[in-house]
């Protein structure tokens, strides 16, 4: 599991081994870290040391001396490189060593920005050391038009030729949040150091990001906890339930759904056909017949009714895909949801939740359906307010509802009433397409219906018994995106054609499992 430690935990870890008179050590460690990811990032973009060119943007604090100092490596190895000295105080032994090992120097405020921004854009690769973790706010003044000159420059990033790495984070995002206030260099590569910021995972901070890479300096962050966690393979893969020799489909975990409707039956079949996938003993719908027909077209071993929930006994349950104009639909999702079972609530259904819940209740809404969810208890947000700031919105959220909140978008939040905070960044964006949230709401209920009854699951992946749900729906979204990724590789993505794509992650999820024991 990654575990994200926010920047003020960070600089409390760092602040001993300063006083001890180790601040240099923890510079020239994260130097030499950012360094190393430069110098392979260069090379698999087929680019040789000798001959190449970087510029660095400089910072006064100590971002921008382990920029400098990375620099200093840089010229030892054979790049030609520029520095841009963003402030008037500049770390003087850092920019001692760079000009030391040949490097030039530009002052920004003395220097014509649109000659920089060219110099920059035509380089091999650029390290943004302006802004720190002690920053607050974007970027202003000068360094603001720099970045924006570069920008508009380079072009955008998947076009341009310059590699743009982060040196801890993008200058201009939120260390904490990922808000994006003005003009923000986007990274190829951010290399953060000591340990991941939840900014560099939430919105669009993880979309400024590009891949990355954490070094570790030495830092004891033990008595800190984690402001946010992503779940790794060996994560997702622990919450996988792998049938015994004496399993048969009741004990395996029963998912009843009560999704889909006359207006909307596609939804009900994206749902089931996910869950199956996923690995589940049985599916029971509940729902129009002819809605169950669409269903066995694709996946006959649904079993079907137009019963009530009270009759179908389940592990787990899922509403709301799909589930409009139908009052039958409605009923039943008032009665899972206050069943006392695990319930993966969606959609339609999102309506239906009463005022507070437990844990094991997972909301999924998209930032228009949280907006909702809040409005109806008092919270009034703007959706461009939630896409801007979605950890907070969603933590909102499940402390008004007492539920589990999955906030879909380009990386998915998914926040516990207790506080605890996922964030999974697994997903492509081809998966922004019409059923997507069908399928994934379709794959968190097969887990939860498989896990409903397993007391040692929390305790597999090291999480607190009550922030258990919250993982599942993180493992959940993982498998999505990941099938989502899998299956753009042959094009623009099918929803409808998923489940054989989950299978296969499953699959490789439950094999990496098996290796590694």
């Amino acid at each position: 599991m990654l575990n994200a430690f926010s920047g003020g935990d960070v600089r409390a870890a760092e602040a001993p081994l300063i006083d001890a008179g180790q601040g240099d050590t923890l510079m020239q460690r994260a130097a030499h870290g950012l360094f190393g990811v430069v110098l392979g990032l260069l090379r698999d973009a087929g680019r040789g040391t000798y001959g190449a060119t970087a510029v660095v943007l400089a910072g006064s604090g100590n971002n921008g001396a382990d920029a400098l100092y990375a620099g200093e490596r840089l010229l030892r190895r054979g790049v030609g490189a520029t520095a841009v000295l963003t402030s008037e105080r500049v770390h003087a032994d850092a920019l001692d060593a760079f000009v030391r090992a040949g490097g030039t120097t530009v002052r920004l405020d003395g220097a014509d920005v649109s000659d920089l921004a060219a110099h920059a854009a035509a380089a091999d690769v650029v390290i943004d050391g302006i802004l720190g973790t002690g920053a607050s706010g974007g970027l202003r003044g000068t360094a603001a038009d720099l970045v924006r000159a570069i920008d508009a420059a380079a072009g955008p990033r998947a076009a341009r030729s310059a590699l743009v790495v982060a040196c801890d984070l993008p200058s201009g995002i939120g260390v904490d949040t990922g808000l994006v206030q003005g003009p923000v260099l986007a990274a190829d590569a951010t290399v953060t150091f000591g340990a991941a910021k939840p900014g560099l995972l939430i919105g669009d901070g993880a979309v400024a990001a590009g891949q990355l890479h954490v070094v570790d300096i030495g830092l004891d962050l033990a008595p800190f906890p984690p402001a946010a966690r992503t779940l790794l393979d060996a994560d997702a893969a622990a919450l996988l339930r792998v049938p015994g020799a004496r399993d048969h489909k009741y004990s395996r975990g029963v998912l009843g759904v009560a999704a889909g409707s006359i207006r909307y039956p596609g939804a009900a079949a994206l749902a089931v056909g996910a869950a199956l996938a996923t690995g589940v003993g049985m599916v029971r719908y509940l729902g129009p017949p002819a809605v169950a027909a669409l269903i066995h077209q694709r996946n006959p071993e649904a079993v079907a009714s137009t019963g009530p929930v009270a009759e179908a006994r389940s592990q787990a349950w899922l509403v709301g895909p799909g589930a409009v104009d139908d009052d039958d639909q409605r009923t039943r999702a008032r009665d899972a949801i206050t069943s006392g079972l695990p319930v993966v609530v969606d959609a339609g259904a999102l309506t239906e939740v009463p005022e507070r819940v437990g844990p094991q209740v997972i909301l999924t809404p998209h930032a228009g359906e949280l907006r909702e969810v809040l409005a109806a208890r008092g919270v009034e947000a703007e959706r461009s307010a939630i896409e801007a700031e979605p950890a907070h919105f969603a933590l909102r959220a499940a402390e008004a509802t007492g539920a589990t909140v999955l906030l879909k978008g380009f990386t998915t939040i998914v926040a516990a009433p207790s506080g605890a905070l996922f964030v999974q960044a697994d997903a492509t964006p081809w998966l922004a397409t019409a059923g997507s949230g069908d399928t994934l709401s379709g794959i968190v209920g097969a887990l939860a219906a498989t896990l409903a009854e397993d007391d040692g699951a929390a305790e597999r992946i090291g999480v607190d018994p009550v922030d258990l749900w919250a993982a599942v729906a993180a493992a959940g979204a993982l498998i999505h995106g990941r099938a989502g990724r899998r299956a753009a590789r042959r094009g623009p993505v099918v929803v409808s054609d998923l489940p054989g794509d989950i299978g296969a992650v499953v699959a490789d999820l439950l094999e990496e499992r098996r290796l590694a024991m």
